[in-house]
């Protein structure tokens, strides 16, 4: 089975590549970097190379992106030609060229402002019903490629299933603040209560996606973590999230004492993966508790796809404050 993987210079497109080879795919990697599961060097944007690198796929992974933190480095424009002219190219291709499913990788940045409440009010529980606010361009012109895989179902009849991840990048938080609060991993260990998800749970999505799309047509579903919470929570999180902690996991206590760590005093959201998980059929491994436990006996809490792909940052340049500049 022939497949195309856009990105595949990139954290998830490499991930992505790696377990598809492994599994004896034969794999067609697009990035505008080398890499080493990179065949095919240029722009998505480039309609004629998207074309080219099509012929004969029967399934695309659309990963390539401009991210969060290229709002400050890059043009508008810039995040409009490559999230969305460059998808639109992907679409135009896969359907002229009949592939059977394409699932495209979007983001819950997307939700942009609607995961912040207002003062006093319960934590965001966030699931596919939340209508988006984004708030900046990156998440419009996100926003706008999930619009185009649903008109090319609707219109072209091409199966695209749309996965909103939440964090999985291993780099360092690009909030100042937070990488001052917190070591990093226990940074890391406390978003997958409710905002981070390990890649390799985030390729199995994919992988399972791909299956689906074909009967399932057209969806979009929230890739994240599965969190200890529940919605009645939602309230006491906004004001006191380690008291719902030792609740709901009790048993993190003893490892974060050991280890010196914090838990954050609140939170203003959470992710809510159950509709991946029910259509899917999708069993994300690493969530909070089975973390605390690979901690506990002494293991890396990072699964070993992750370790593979590691660090590749966003920028070729270094900045003097913090992993990438920051702007909203």
């Amino acid at each position: 089975m022939r497949v195309l993987v856009t990105g595949t210079s990139g954290h998830l497109g490499e991930a992505l590549a790696r377990t598809l080879r492994d599994a004896g795919r034969e794999v067609v990697g697009l990035d505008v970097l080398p890499g080493a599961y990179t065949s095919h060097v240029g722009s998505i944007v480039d309609r004629g190379f998207v074309a080219r690198a099509m012929r004969g796929a029967q399934a695309v992974f659309h990963a390539a992106t401009l991210h969060k933190p290229h709002i400050a480095t890059h043009r508008r424009q810039d995040f409009v030609d490559v999230n969305v002219t460059g998808t639109l190219n992907l679409l135009e291709e896969a359907a002229a060229a009949g592939v059977r499913a394409f699932v495209y990788t979007s983001t819950t940045s997307v939700f942009g402002d609607a995961l912040v409440p207002p003062a006093g009010a319960p934590a965001a529980w966030v699931t596919e019903d939340l209508a988006p606010v984004p708030k900046n361009i990156y998440g419009v012109s996100k926003a706008a490629a999930e619009d185009l895989c649903q008109l090319f179902h609707r219109n072209q009849r091409l199966a695209c299933i749309v996965l909103r991840t939440s964090r999985f990048f291993p780099e360092e938080d690009d909030d100042r603040g937070a990488r001052e609060r917190y070591a990093d991993a226990n940074l890391k260990l406390n978003e997958y209560l409710h905002r981070r998800v390990d890649i390799e749970d985030v390729v199995e999505a994919h992988l399972l996606a791909a299956e689906r799309a074909p009967a399932l047509g057209f969806r979009r579903y929230i890739v994240s973590a599965t969190t200890p919470f529940l919605p009645e929570d939602t309230a006491e999180l906004r004001v006191d999230a380690e008291r719902v902690v030792r609740r709901r996991v009790p048993e993190y206590a003893e490892e974060y004492a050991r280890r010196g760590w914090r838990l954050p005093p609140r939170l203003d959201r959470v992710y809510v993966n159950e509709r991946a998980r029910r259509e899917l059929g999708w069993r994300p491994r690493y969530d909070f508790r089975h973390l605390l436990e690979r901690l506990r006996l002494g293991e890396d809490y990072r699964s070993p796809l992750a370790r593979q792909v590691g660090a590749k940052g966003y920028h070729i340049e270094r900045f003097a404050d913090g992993p990438y500049p920051v702007e909203c």
